[in-house]
C-alpha cells in the first residue's frame, strides 16, 4: 500500500473542488499491544500508534454546510448542514463518523463552520486498526481548527468516543480515540481508561510489532461487542463493584462461583488482561522480548477461550506466527471476531516472518494475509496550507 502525503490531498481536493486546501489533518491507527475488551471495564490498556492514518484536505465554506467526498469509497459524496438537525447517512455508512463529530462537537457548544473535505486513508477498514476512531479524530482535529476553538487532545478524544457511543451506536471505550490523539512516536501508550491518566511507554528495542491482517472483516456495531460489554457490566453488578477494574486476581478467585459459568469467563478475561497491562509495562522497560511475548501469547489465550472473540483465521496465524524464527508472541488485536493479529518480532527476522506467514497462512486459507510492520507514529496534527 502506497503511504500517503500530505501533497496527495492537496492533488485530490484539487481535482474534486478545482480549489487548493486551506487545511490538511491527519489521525493515526492504532494497535494495541495489550490489554484488550479492558477499556470499557476501566481499566488499563497499552495501544500505540500506527503508521497508517486517515488525512482530510479542508477549506471552509460561508454557508455552514459540509460537503465530504471520500476517495477510498470510489468518491462518494455525502453533504449536511450545520443549522439543521445532524441525521445518519444509511447509504454513506463512513459518513456518519464525520457527522457524529460534528454533532459531539456542536452538542459541547463549540460553533463550527461548513466546509469542504476530502478524505483519504491508507489504515485497513474492518481490520481492527481502529480506521473509525482515526475518521473521528481526523475530523474532530479539522473542525476544532477551523472554529478556532480551544479544546485538549483529552477531550477531543471524549467527545469522538461521545459521537461513536452516541451517534454511531457502537459502545467502544476510550482508548481507539486517545490513542490516536495522544500518542507519541517510538512509545506506547498506557492508559489508565477510569480517570484517563496516561503515559508514554518506550517500546523494546531490537525487535519490531508486525501486524497480520487476516483479511476477515467484521462489522463492529453488529458484533458481539455490545453483547460482551453487557456482560462485563453484569459480572461486575454481581460481585459489587462499579467495574471489573476494581476486581484484583485473588478477590477473583475466591468468588468466581459467585457467578454464572459465562460471565465467570468474561471477568477472570478483564481482571488478568489488567495484570499482564501492567506486567507488560515492566517487560518494556527492562527490555525484556522473551517476558513481553509471553505476556501476548497468553492474552490471545484468554481472548479464544474466555472471552470468546476470535475465530479461525485469527487463530491460524498466531499459530503460524509462533512458529516462526525470532517470534516473540503472538496475539489477535482489536475488538476479535474478524481483523488482525500484532507479533512481536526480532528485527532482523523480519522479512522471513513477512514471507513465511503470508506463505502458510495463503495455503490454508486461499487468501494471502496483509502483513506488514508497524512504526510507533505521533497522534493527530493539523498542516498549514
Amino acid at each position: 500500500m502506497v503511504m500517503l502525503t500530505p501533497q496527495m490531498l492537496r492533488t485530490e481536493f484539487q481535482k474534486t473542488f478545482n480549489t487548493t486546501p486551506t487545511l490538511i489533518t491527519r489521525a493515526p491507527g492504532r494497535v494495541n499491544l495489550i490489554g484488550e475488551h479492558t477499556d470499557y471495564n476501566d481499566g488499563f490498556v497499552l495501544p500505540m500508534a500506527i503508521d497508517r492514518a486517515v488525512w482530510m484536505a479542508a477549506r471552509p465554506r460561508d454557508d455552514r454546510r459540509v460537503q465530504m467526498v471520500a476517495c477510498d469509497f470510489d468518491y462518494a459524496r455525502s453533504e449536511f448542514a450545520l443549522d439543521a438537525p445532524i441525521l445518519r447517512d444509511n447509504a454513506h455508512a463512513w459518513s456518519n463518523y464525520v457527522r457524529g463529530v460534528a454533532w459531539a462537537l456542536q452538542v459541547r457548544g463549540v460553533a463550527l463552520v461548513g466546509a469542504d473535505l476530502v478524505i483519504r486513508g491508507d489504515v485497513p477498514v474492518g481490520s481492527g486498526l481502529s480506521s473509525s476512531a482515526a475518521l473521528e479524530v481526523c475530523a474532530a482535529t479539522m473542525f476544532v481548527e477551523l472554529a478556532r476553538a480551544s479544546i485538549s487532545k483529552v477531550e477531543l478524544a471524549r467527545l469522538c468516543q461521545q459521537a461513536e457511543n452516541e451517534f454511531v451506536g457502537v459502545k467502544c471505550g476510550i482508548m481507539d480515540q486517545f490513542a490516536s490523539a495522544l500518542a507519541q512516536e517510538n512509545h506506547a501508550l498506557w492508559i489508565d481508561c477510569r480517570d484517563l491518566s496516561y503515559r508514554h511507554i518506550p517500546l523494546p528495542r531490537g525487535a519490531v510489532f508486525v501486524v497480520c491482517d487476516s483479511r476477515k472483516r467484521r462489522d463492529l456495531a453488529n458484533s458481539a461487542y455490545n453483547q460482551r460489554r453487557a456482560e462485563c457490566e453484569r459480572a461486575a453488578r454481581a460481585l459489587g463493584v462499579v467495574a471489573l477494574r476494581d476486581v484484583s486476581i485473588a478477590e477473583f478467585t475466591r468468588r468466581a462461583n459467585e457467578l454464572p459459568h459465562l460471565l465467570a469467563k468474561r471477568a477472570r478475561h478483564v481482571i488478568t488482561e489488567n495484570a499482564r497491562v501492567l506486567a507488560a509495562i515492566t517487560a518494556a522497560e527492562q527490555n525484556d522480548l522473551a517476558a513481553f511475548g509471553k505476556l501476548m501469547n497468553e492474552s490471545h489465550a484468554s481472548l479464544r477461550d474466555d472471552f470468546e472473540v476470535s475465530c479461525a483465521e485469527l487463530d491460524a496465524l498466531v499459530e503460524i506466527a509462533r512458529a516462526q524464527v525470532g517470534c516473540w508472541g503472538a496475539r489477535l488485536t482489536g475488538a476479535g471476531f474478524g481483523g488482525c493479529t500484532v507479533n512481536l518480532v526480532n528485527e532482523r527476522d523480519v522479512p522471513q516472518f513477512i514471507e513465511e506467514v503470508t506463505r502458510v497462512y495463503r495455503a490454508r486459507f486461499g487468501i494471502a494475509p496483509l502483513v506488514y510492520p508497524c512504526r510507533a507514529a505521533q497522534g493527530s496534527s493539523k498542516i498549514e496550507q
